[in-house]
């Protein structure tokens, strides 16, 4: 960027989803007799006020990541998603592949990139859709492009701007063809819980690990 600085993905600011993840990854830690009722509240007192994803960072990183398996796990060259009048979803500590094939009759078919293990910078993804629906929902570090997606009928949208202060840790370029359907690119849905709520909610030492 001929001269500017970037910043340190650390250094950047946390929003309130970018904390109800780390509070829910420590709760469910707790409930695995990884910490204990004690480190648990005082990790949850960090991690209700912290301002940066270095500050974030600092309270997992004796925690396993998406579990030995999927940390371990290789991304499949391709994967394939087809569905008549169902609907298919791929959320939580999912591994990202290189590339993936869509079919969407019918039906939807929902990737969720929120929590998904990403392991390469790229990813190919060519959609049929007709009469359905394909929604991506991708967190602000992923950039999605759609412009090379045919319409015949239906619509493309892409309501996921890319924050230019933010590192890419994800590129994904959707191809194929759209017949009465539709494919939607959307950030994740805001925290239902105000911070407030986040701190009243807040379990007690000695039932964080008992329910």
């Amino acid at each position: 960027m001929s001269g500017e600085m970037v910043p340190d993905r650390r250094e950047l600011r946390a929003s309130h989803e970018d904390r109800d993840r780390v509070v829910e990854r420590l709760r469910d830690a707790a409930g695995d007799g990884r910490l204990s009722a004690d480190e648990l509240d005082e990790r949850l007192d960090v991690a209700l006020t912290a301002r940066t994803y270095g500050e974030l960072e600092a309270l997992l990183t004796d925690l396993p990541a998406a579990g030995p398996a999927l940390a371990a796990a290789s991304p499949k060259e391709m994967s394939r998603i087809a569905v008549g009048s169902a609907s298919a979803k791929r959320d939580g500590p999912w591994v990202v592949p290189r590339r993936i094939e869509i079919e969407a009759k019918s039906g939807s078919v929902v990737l969720d990139f929120t929590g998904a293990v990403i392991a390469l910078p790229t990813l190919e993804i060519e959609a049929s859709v007709r009469s359905g629906s394909v929604t991506l929902v991708v967190p602000p570090d992923v950039l999605v492009d759609v412009d090379d997606v045919e319409m015949h009928s239906g619509s493309v949208q892409n309501r996921a701007p890319v924050d230019p202060a933010m590192p890419i840790r994800l590129r994904v370029h959707v191809t194929g063809k759209v017949r009465n359907g539709s494919i939607v690119v959307r950030l994740p849905k805001p925290p239902r819980r105000s911070f407030w709520q986040w701190l009243l909610r807040r379990p007690r030492p000695m039932t964080a690990l008992t329910r």
